[in-house]
């Protein structure tokens, strides 16, 4: 079959494959919580997709899909979630407003370094153990997941998934630093919002609880710092070991591997070289990353019908200019995963075919930036729109912190904070 005449039922699996994703937390909550339920719903809605493109002679799009794509997604993901899993965070300090922005502002930093989800999982617990004398402090929460667990982390593509995958294909890892001020703006508006938002509870704090705040102190201190080592190679890995600093690499696709290689050693090394003490102290288990594992095994695979129909019928879809390419990947961001979400875009503009003198990653650079753009720092505005956002809540609830329901969070949060900043970068670094 020519890619040109995909029929639009093959991305029916894709969907449902998303859909399970948004719904089965909502609806079914106990079978979702097992990651082995998660992994028959990948492999049976997989199932159909294989064969359609096996009848079909498109089995070198599977190959793409979950050798190329997958396997160093994974391996990316896998490997800074063992790294940062040996750093342990411990110390209560006063929860000042001041204190919390600095708390923030760092997850910030960190997150296009070490991974939204790194950042998210190593500061979310001291950021709690500090504040827990305090009354009010569900807003802390709530801004810790907009700001560490989303709009952090686009300045690399060890930041977010859905820049990983822009930079497999083809976008330069320094490119990703032209977003700086983006990056920026929009956290910086966010922290200062912040910052007066605390200060107003703060100053509705009882006396009591202020007290006991400045009384119970305990110095930060932090374990497992050789693992710093590990993850500034995954650092150097991604930035160098490509076919801009290595020719070679090019000259067979494997070739590429030899940076999930060094990837996976420093995770090894990680593990061999982090005391079991330290992960047992930060609650450390493999069942997140089973869990981000089977799920995008079949969302790999099944969205390779939906990426071939989109690329063939691009043009007819009105889809076109850098906005709409922010709202639209926005949105699907909110309340599907961005990742697929970035790399569906990407196709489509691919398959518009337009040419410019600045082309990145094989399409417009201003559409690849307004797609890098809106996947990210809209993964924010719903629970299920980034991996960490739920992962924030359910720690915060697990220490009495009492979150907003899905919808009241939207309502509460991401329609009245985040949307109003997510239009300004729009209007000011986008345009109409």
């Amino acid at each position: 079959m020519h890619i040109t005449n995909i029929p639009l039922y093959t991305i029916i699996p894709f969907i449902l494959m998303l859909g399970s994703i948004a719904l089965f937390p909502l609806l079914s909550h106990r079978f979702w919580c097992k990651n082995k339920n998660k992994l028959l719903i990948a492999i049976i809605l997989s199932i159909p997709v294989v064969v359609w493109l096996l009848l079909n002679n498109l089995e070198f799009r599977l190959i793409e899909s979950v050798v190329f794509d997958y396997l160093p997604f994974i391996i990316l993901l896998g490997s800074l979630f063992v790294i940062t899993g040996g750093i342990f965070v411990t110390g209560d300090i006063e929860a000042k407003p001041s204190v919390n922005v600095l708390f923030l502002g760092i997850g910030a930093l960190l997150a296009s370094f070490m991974g939204t989800t790194g950042a998210a999982m190593l500061l979310i617990r001291p950021l709690i153990q500090t504040n827990k004398e305090r009354k009010y402090k569900t807003h802390t929460i709530l801004f810790f997941i907009g700001i560490v667990a989303n709009c952090g982390g686009l300045l690399t593509p060890l930041g977010d998934p859905p820049l990983f995958m822009m930079y497999l294909r083809g976008a330069p890892f320094t490119w990703f630093f032209k977003m700086f001020l983006e990056w920026l703006f929009t956290n910086g508006i966010l922290l200062i919002i912040y910052f007066f938002v605390d200060s107003y509870y703060h100053k509705k704090e009882p006396i009591e609880a202020l007290i006991s705040d400045k009384t119970n102190i305990r110095p930060i201190r932090l374990t497992g710092k050789m693992n710093f080592i590990w993850l500034a190679g995954v650092v150097l890995a991604i930035a160098f070991i490509n076919e801009q600093y290595i020719p070679f690499v090019q000259l067979n696709p494997y070739s590429k591997f030899i940076r999930e290689g060094v990837i996976l050693i420093m995770a090894l090394l990680s593990l061999i070289f982090t005391p079991h003490v330290t992960r047992v102290s930060n609650n450390f288990t493999w069942a997140p990353i089973e869990e981000v594992a089977y799920l995008f095994f079949g969302i790999f695979i099944t969205m390779v019908p939906c990426l071939l129909y989109l690329k063939s019928n691009a043009q007819i879809l009105g889809v076109t200019m850098p906005p709409q390419f922010y709202y639209y990947s926005g949105l699907l961001s909110s309340f599907l995963d961005n990742t697929p979400t970035a790399v569906t875009f990407h196709s489509l503009a691919l398959g518009l075919g337009v040419h410019s003198e600045n082309m990145i990653a094989g399409i417009a650079e201003e559409s690849l930036r307004a797609i890098c753009l809106g996947s990210v720092f809209f993964g924010a505005m719903t629970y299920i729109g980034n991996g960490p956002n739920f992962m924030i809540k359910t720690i915060a609830e697990n220490n009495n912190i009492k979150m907003p329901h899905f919808f009241s969070y939207i309502i509460k949060f991401s329609l009245i904070v985040l949307l109003p900043v997510f239009i300004l970068v729009q209007l000011i670094f986008i345009g109409f």
